[in-house]
């Protein structure tokens, strides 16, 4: 028998309880141990609290920064607010880095003050000759007084064009011009690529150089990077070719805190000895375009200006120039211009972040507004705001002929597939859309109502609305409007027409790509 005490505690519970000690975790009789208990929860609780705090604190200065930024589309703020939300730290870079549109403030205030204190074109002798003064149809007029309100460019009488033949015949028409300048030759690409139409220019220019003609080339630091390390570059500048890079990254670590690095001068342009210009979409390079081969050929058009209108080309380049650091080129915009000739009104158009806000679309839509029977537009990117879009489905709902080719294949993905996310409401008001077949249809062209001419560097997207620096040309002029139509007509039957039942039929997994594409399109 086994006695028990006078707790009533048995032999065997002792033995139990000794085997129980074993098996019981430490701290099991009330012990404390550093490593649990209500310390280490409290501090799981301040560290939770911390990253809360942390994420509030991030998406809530990011959230109020959009909110209170400028001149900013709601759909742009709501497409920012979405990344922010959903990839919290990831969107607070990606806003940091690309929610911006300002190359930095000492930048932007040296841009506009040399634009602004360049002499005007129109100060020039022989530019207020009555025979120079634009006569401008009166339907048209009011277009011309929207792109003189963009970057004070007037509308101007006395010019010719011709359109050259294709891309490769473009840039031996402008080695041509160049090897017969014999005062000064400016140049400015966004891409430049040390191929072989890249080497053509670049030896023009140096012969140019050798004879004693002042060579001005630039180049966008982002666009043209390859051709800037290029031995192709630094030749040219060892011959006498001035050279200048436009916005200039340099650290790209310490660049992001002093403007959006990816703002761009995408701008394409030629001047030669004040008298002859050259504007289109096409950059100094091959149709092959090497660094994104398997989308081409790249098919670009481009024209050749002389006239007045040079005189505006000259000042934005001399704007451009000067504000990215190159010699004081004033002098030639007061020389005294060439006796006055027949020809059509036209006027540059120059866009850009230090420009006024909303500019590249405000000029697309009071095109389209404006026309009465026939619409005819290419682009690569479109990627519209919700004006343009309104206004093209508008043309065609109240009558108008209108007709937009895009590429078929997009080197850009996400453009391609948001641009394809408004066929159906283009196609329901009666737009005719054709998708290039061929390459990468790079024109950017409007033609309206056989008379009007748009031409330049400007897409219709977001970049080109609020980001890029981008030139333009407005005509009008009959003969000059036949030529680019003619050209879109070519294009035109190089293209397969997208049908509106063939777009009511894409499956979900289509349109949930595209759709949810757009919904960041405002940010592309």
């Amino acid at each position: 028998m086994v006695r028990v005490g006078r707790c009533g505690w048995s032999a065997r519970n002792t033995e139990r309880h000794r085997l129980d000690r074993k098996t019981l975790k430490p701290g099991a009789f009330g012990k404390h141990d550093p490593e649990s208990g209500p310390s280490v929860a409290l501090r799981k609780q301040e560290i939770v609290l911390f990253f809360l705090a942390l994420h509030v604190l991030v998406v809530g200065i990011c959230a109020l920064h959009i909110l209170l930024r400028r001149h900013r589309q709601p759909e742009s703020r709501m497409a920012w607010l979405l990344v922010v939300l959903v990839l919290p730290y990831a969107g607070a870079i990606a806003y940091l880095l690309l929610g911006q549109t300002s190359v930095g403030r000492r930048r932007v205030e040296r841009l506009r003050s040399d634009f602004s204190r360049l002499p005007r074109p129109e100060a020039a002798a022989g530019w207020g000759a009555p025979e120079s003064v634009a006569a401008l149809t009166p339907d048209y007029a009011p277009l011309f007084r929207v792109g003189q309100s963009i970057s004070g460019y007037p509308a101007v009488s006395g010019n010719t064009a011709v359109l050259t033949a294709n891309p490769d015949a473009a840039i031996e028409d402008m080695v041509a011009a160049i090897d017969a300048a014999q005062d000064h030759v400016h140049l400015l690409f966004y891409i430049w690529l040390a191929d072989n139409n890249g080497h053509k220019v670049a030896e023009a220019l140096i012969r140019a150089a050798g004879r004693g003609v002042a060579c001005r080339a630039m180049v966008d630091d982002l666009g043209s990077r390859a051709l800037l390390k290029d031995p192709l570059w630094h030749r040219m500048t060892a011959a006498g070719v001035h050279t200048r890079s436009a916005l200039r990254i340099g650290n790209p670590l310490v660049r992001i805190f002093n403007g959006r690095i990816d703002l761009r001068n995408h701008r394409k342009i030629l001047v030669i000895d004040n008298s002859i210009t050259f504007c289109g979409s096409q950059n100094c390079a091959d149709p092959a375009f090497l660094p994104k081969a398997k989308y081409g050929p790249w098919v670009d058009a481009v024209m050749r200006f002389t006239g007045p209108v040079v005189r505006e080309n000259q000042h934005l380049f001399a704007s451009d120039w000067m504000g990215n650091g190159g010699d004081d080129i004033s002098a030639l915009l007061t020389a005294p211009m060439p006796e006055a000739r027949a020809g059509f009104t036209a006027q540059v158009v120059g866009t850009g972040p230090t420009f006024r806000n909303s500019a590249m679309p405000e000029m697309f839509a009071s095109l389209i507004f404006a026309a009465r029977k026939s619409l005819f537009i290419t682009t690569p990117y479109y990627v519209p705001t919700p004006s343009i879009q309104q206004a093209i489905c508008a043309c065609a709902a109240r009558g108008v002929d209108t007709t937009i080719i895009f590429p078929a294949r997009n080197d850009d993905f996400a453009v391609g597939a948001t641009s394809r996310s408004y066929y159906e409401g283009l196609l329901e008001a009666g737009v005719k859309i054709h998708e290039f077949q061929p390459g990468l249809l790079h024109t950017k062209s409007l033609t309206m109502d056989g008379r009007i001419t748009l031409i330049g560097s400007a897409n219709m997207d977001r970049r080109s609305f609020d980001l890029n620096y981008e030139n333009n040309i407005l005509l009008e002029d009959e003969a000059t409007t036949a030529a680019m139509r003619e050209r879109q007509e070519t294009y035109l039957a190089q293209s397969r027409p997208v049908l509106l039942d063939e777009v009511r039929n894409w499956g979900p997994g289509r349109r949930l790509w595209n759709n949810s594409l757009a919904i960041v399109g405002p940010i592309l």
